[in-house]
């Protein structure tokens, strides 16, 4: 006889079975966040799989959140549709390469970007994500030196919010968030001479000295939607936060800029997650995020250090 149930059906079936949840970040494409049982940013939705008392956490982001999750859910089984889902901030920061920098200024304070593997979480003093990087770098004491990495943008927006001179930045990049060009959000701000910019700081300087409001993603869906009177925004992240912002205020008007790599503002990783990878995965547990317990054990601490910050 043949099955007339849907993918998304049979999904929801095995998410039954597994007893699992399943985690989407906000750039995923719209049939993953909506068949997800909660839609948020990296830090938020591990935060919700550390909440969860089933088994297995189905994670649809890229692999550094899936990591993340684990570290936080140590006993959970965590799967992402893809493993080659990956970041180039991952990639632009190395471990052995933040251990040689320690051992050469082990005065340094170590603060690390939450999208860091958690090789390199690992090595950190304490986390910060892109919402809370300013009050985590002005909670070390003043005199104390910084390391933070790996995002060159976010660690110079931080570096002027602070006024702090003994931060030494990272020379890494978001492939999505660095390539904005100013030019092209000119263009579009001359056609929409009304509309207000919101932006990531992971933008370029240049991109956010335009902009009405800098905040992480969540900080960009609540401010578009709930905070502004505006009719009409200039979004400057990655386009797969339209979904939520459409779902959240339809009468809004919201506009994306292309960045320099593919005429677009998607992140290709994040783009490689599909509804019928995310069935396969919950099928056979794979790919699994599986750490070593003391790598896992060290990099938990400095993400508590983060959690203990008040805002």
């Amino acid at each position: 006889m043949v099955s007339t149930r849907t993918l998304t059906e049979e999904i929801l079936e095995l998410k039954r079975e597994r007893k699992a949840i399943i985690l989407a970040h906000h750039y995923q494409e719209p049939e993953l966040q909506e068949i997800a049982d909660s839609t948020g940013d990296s830090l938020g939705l591990s935060r919700r799989a550390k909440e969860f008392d089933g088994e297995v956490i189905a994670f649809c982001g890229v692999w550094f959140m899936a990591e993340t999750a684990k570290i936080l859910s140590p006993t959970r089984t965590v799967v992402v549709p893809e493993r080659e889902a990956g970041c180039s901030l991952v990639d632009s920061c190395p471990a052995d390469q933040v251990r040689a920098f320690k051992k050469l200024h082990p005065d340094h304070v170590v603060v690390s970007y939450i999208n860091t593997s958690a090789d390199v979480k690992a090595e950190s003093d304490i986390i910060c994500t892109s919402s809370n990087a300013v009050q985590v770098v002005n909670s070390i004491p003043a005199e104390k030196p910084i390391l933070f990495c790996p995002d060159i943008n976010l660690g110079n927006y931080v570096k002027k919010m602070t006024g702090r001179q003994n931060i030494r930045v990272w020379q890494g990049a978001c492939i999505v968030h660095s390539t904005f060009p100013a030019r092209r959000l000119t263009k579009l701000k001359a056609e929409h001479p009304t509309a207000l910019i919101a932006a990531h700081p992971e933008c370029p300087q240049d991109v956010l000295r335009m902009a009405d409001f800098i905040g992480s993603t969540s900080g960009i869906i609540k401010w578009c939607t709930s905070q502004t009177p505006a009719e009409e925004i200039i979004v400057m992240t990655e386009s797969g936060v339209k979904h939520s912002l459409q779902r959240l205020a339809p009468g809004k008007k919201f506009y994306f800029v292309d960045n320099e790599n593919c005429n677009c503002s998607e992140c290709p990783y994040m783009k490689m997650n599909t509804l019928e990878k995310l069935h396969a995965c919950l099928r056979d547990l794979a790919p699994r995020v599986e750490l070593p317990v003391e790598t896992m054990d060290r990099a938990r601490l400095p993400i508590e250090r983060m959690l203990a910050v008040k805002l």
